[in-house]
């Protein structure tokens, strides 16, 4: 067990948490910062951290994890208290302030609380295989980190929407041999990517769309595959030899212990006044894809300025009576 006091606890590290980091300790709010996965940047860092990001002001292009390492360095100069790899469990008003407490055993008081949470809890479905836990790390993966780490292996890659071809796409610059595995022809990606995929297939010999087929099986031992079975609805099977399994079929998201904590919700995400981005819980605000009102654009962006927003509405709750005599940071500088 370990108590801490501070002005905002931050439920989610992601791009929009720790812009939000920025945002509160220019107007010399302290925060901590909760998250579930084991390192900073949310989605962008676990699940493309090599993907093109092409909508962040300033950025013609930008790398998912070279935005969050910048993200973080705009963050360290407010001494921001992580709690990593550990879940919020209860969420507990106490008066005008709000106990906030973890699976680690962190009970965190806070004048302010602020969900930055994404979807949610996430993680990947996964195809229902045998021996599928036993490959797990090794040899399949549900995300890439490194296109490096695939350099010259034999890939299949099984999904028809934009992830899976997204990486086709990208990994088919290192890969040795990509085998495309999707039930039906038509994919459901970008149409840009989808030509583009079409033409690998019809002009090199790296990928090889394997269609209409379904994963069936893996082959291999002590966690090194050495093959996949596939087959189509007709019962007809084919047998890929690989060293990589990437199976692509999105993301189950669920809000977890949020759905318990009595906020008022708008079809499974946080409802909140759009002036504000303050729930129906008087200290509890939600920012980035969680937060719902009327117009919400879900681009990581419009989580940029709702951290902005949020912050200075939080202002008020942290230095009451306090008139907020905003600067611009042209003028007011950072701390050093």
């Amino acid at each position: 067990m370990s108590a801490h006091t501070t002005d905002i606890a931050i439920i989610g590290a992601g791009p929009v948490g720790l812009f939000a980091i920025f945002e509160c300790g220019m107007l010399k709010m302290r925060c901590h910062v909760i998250d579930t996965l084991e390192a900073v940047g949310g989605q962008c860092a676990a699940l493309y951290p090599e993907k093109p990001i092409f909508d962040i002001p300033g950025y013609p292009v930008i790398q998912a994890e070279d935005m969050v390492a910048r993200l973080s360095e705009q963050a360290a100069p407010f001494d921001p208290v992580y709690h990593l790899d550990q879940q919020v469990t209860a969420l507990t008003p106490q008066g005008e302030r709000w106990l906030v407490e973890t699976s680690a055993g962190a009970r965190i008081d806070a004048r302010a609380v602020m969900v930055a949470a994404g979807g949610g809890a996430f993680g990947p479905n996964r195809p229902p295989l045998a021996r599928l836990s036993e490959f797990e790390g090794s040899s399949v993966f549900y995300l890439v980190k490194r296109r490096e780490d695939f350099r010259g292996k034999r890939i299949v890659i099984a999904g028809g929407g934009d992830s899976a071809l997204d990486w086709v796409l990208s990994l088919a610059e290192v890969a040795r041999k990509i085998y495309v595995v999707h039930r039906r022809p038509k994919f459901r990606g970008a149409p840009e990517s989808v030509a583009r995929l079409h033409a690998l297939a019809k002009d090199g010999d790296v990928v090889e769309l394997v269609v209409p087929y379904q994963l069936d099986g893996l082959e291999g031992q002590d966690g090194r595959l050495e093959a996949v079975a596939v087959k189509t609805l007709d019962g007809e099977t084919r047998r890929l030899e690989a060293d990589v399994l990437l199976p692509f079929f999105g993301l189950s998201m669920n809000l977890g212990p949020i759905a318990d904590w009595g906020l008022d919700l708008d079809r499974n995400l946080i409802a909140v006044d759009p002036k504000t981005l303050q729930s129906s819980a008087p200290g509890v605000f939600a920012i980035g894809d969680i937060a719902a009102y009327p117009g919400k654009l879900k681009l990581i962006l419009c989580g940029f300025s709702e951290a902005a927003m949020a912050a200075h509405a939080i202002h008020g709750l942290v230095f009451p009576g306090q008139a907020l005599h905003w600067e611009y940071s042209t003028t007011k500088g950072v701390p050093g």
